[in-house]
């Protein structure tokens, strides 16, 4: 993996997913994450795997100068990897505003409490940081009462309870994990944009994600549907090459579709 890194960004093919950095447009980098969806491998390979790509986005987006030397530029680099802590257990997540970790200002840190899951890249030995969405800001507005901020992981306080499977798969080392945060204090300077502007952050950090994402998943849809017409101009039934049955047709090109 390491080898193949070095040879994409020596040919210039390095956080494409990037404007700012790559010099490449949302819709022309859809094309390639399309590409990249064939192979289980390839993000990886051009530094532009989720969630990396997303905190990467963030930090570039609203970090401030300390917090794009100290975290972002390592993640540009590929030195390090990083997860996102948004969804909780106990709490219906798909509404965000029910999120209940609390984040309290005490003094020039924050005290963290509370839980998420799916924290996808948690168990990575090379993840280093969390993006953490919490409340904290103005309570009596609904989108104005959570905030983000950088959590280390090796910061005392954070327990990793165990990897959530997908498909029956753990997915290691990568992992989904649940994780409890406990009197889990942070510097209040790790602390993005301000107060209240989670909900801001996260339009920001969703937008291009959900196109990678989806772009991703066509490409993977796409290499899927040609093993499966290879397979059926070589497997034969009832004397026949399964392509030669009209209905076996019509069920690939509604797939297509």
């Amino acid at each position: 993996m390491e080898q193949l890194k070095a040879k994409a960004r020596k040919a210039g093919l390095w956080n494409l997913f990037l404007p700012g950095v790559s010099g490449i447009s949302v819709l022309e980098y859809a094309y390639m994450a399309e590409e990249m969806g064939r192979s289980p491998i390839a993000s990886e390979v051009f530094n532009c795997s989720a969630p990396d790509t997303g905190n990467m986005e963030v930090l570039h987006m609203y970090g401030n100068e300390e917090q794009k030397k100290t975290w972002l530029e390592p993640l540009l680099n590929a030195k390090i990897r990083s997860c996102f802590g948004m969804t909780e257990p106990q709490v219906a997540s798909s509404d965000a505003t029910n999120m209940e970790c609390t984040m309290k200002r005490v003094g020039n840190e924050y005290v963290i409490n509370g839980r998420k899951w799916w924290s996808s890249g948690a168990g990575d030995p090379r993840c280093k940081l969390i993006i953490l969405m919490t409340r904290a800001g103005d309570m009596k507005s609904r989108h104005s009462s959570h905030s983000m901020i950088i959590v280390p992981m090796e910061t005392p306080g954070i327990t990793k309870i165990r990897p959530l499977s997908v498909y029956g798969s753990e997915d290691p080392p990568h992992g989904h994990l649940e994780l409890k945060f406990e009197n889990v204090r942070v510097p209040a300077s790790n602390l993005i944009l301000g107060e209240g502007r989670g909900f801001e952050i996260a339009q920001g950090r969703l937008g291009p994600g959900r196109i990678h994402h989806c772009m991703r998943l066509i490409g993977l849809a796409e290499r899927s549907l040609g093993l499966l017409c290879d397979r059926a101009f070589q497997r034969k039934a009832f004397k026949k090459r399964l392509i030669e049955m009209v209905r076996k047709r019509q069920l690939f090109c509604k797939k297509h579709l």
